[in-house]
């Protein structure tokens, strides 16, 4: 299945693919999505909280209880840089590689793991740079695949969702929880307006960069709707697949097994 329905190819017969509203060659979408987390690195918590209206903090509390991570267990959590997911796992005692495109990102979670404090419940991290779409790790070797905000910004999501599937042990679990969009009418609008003219001027203010926040609103409205994405990640091969809307569709949780 391809990335979604909004990649195509252009009058010179070359592929293309969304990045944001715009139609652009695979490899300039790779570029300028690092170009934008090189951008928010050390200002991506801020950054979440802008998006959210500080709830992200809520919801990834929710999504790991959903992970129920349990000691000695290996999961590698992916475009999880910045290391606030893997935090949260490793206090569970799971052994988390933390996996990135982005080094800058990288950097700061390395950096804030160094900071932490840690104990004999607390499992291990390993920060390491990876592309979702073709992990160097050997098949079946981790009992969960996490991915928290991420990816959207993959330029070939059904690449992604095969590296996830072949990775994982049978019996393994793949979470995954992504920004969507609202059906709740009047929230949508509200939050509609809030993406469209408040977020670019936030993040102007915050990080003296309207346009990678510009990016990401338009990368959550191009992302497959719920449904879609479900069928994406069954096209993968996962079975008992899940989907748990918060908000309204704002924010999914989607969950498979690899049996």
């Amino acid at each position: 299945m391809s990335e979604n329905t909004n990649d195509h190819a252009n009058d010179a017969g070359n592929e293309t693919v969304s990045f944001g509203y715009e139609n652009v060659s695979p490899e300039e979408k790779t570029r300028r999505v690092g170009e934008v987390f090189t951008s928010v690195a050390k200002k991506y918590d801020i950054m979440n909280d802008a998006m959210s209206i500080g709830m992200h903090r809520g919801w990834k509390d929710r999504f790991v209880k959903r992970v129920k991570p349990q000691p000695g267990e290996q999961i590698l959590d992916m475009a999880g840089g910045t290391g606030d997911i893997a935090f949260r796992m490793a206090d569970r005692g799971a052994n988390i590689t933390v996996a990135d495109i982005n080094q800058d990102m990288l950097d700061v979670g390395a950096e804030r793991a160094m900071e932490r404090e840690q104990s004999d419940e607390t499992g291990s991290l390993v920060f390491t740079q990876q592309n979702a779409e073709e992990v160097s790790f050997a098949s079946s070797s981790f009992d969960a695949y996490t991915i928290v905000f991420g990816i959207r910004n993959v330029t070939y999501k059904d690449k992604a969702l095969a590296e996830a599937y072949r990775v994982l042990r049978p019996g393994g679990r793949f979470y995954c929880m992504e920004f969507s969009t609202t059906e709740w009418s009047g929230f949508k609008e509200i939050y509609d307006v809030y993406s469209d003219l408040l977020l670019p001027r936030m993040g102007q203010m915050i990080a003296g960069d309207a346009d990678s926040y510009r990016y990401l609103v338009e990368s959550i409205r191009k992302f497959p709707k719920m449904a879609e994405f479900e069928n994406m990640i069954r096209a993968a091969g996962f079975t008992n697949t899940k989907v748990e809307s918060i908000l309204g569709g704002a924010v999914a949780i989607h969950s498979g097994w690899k049996i």
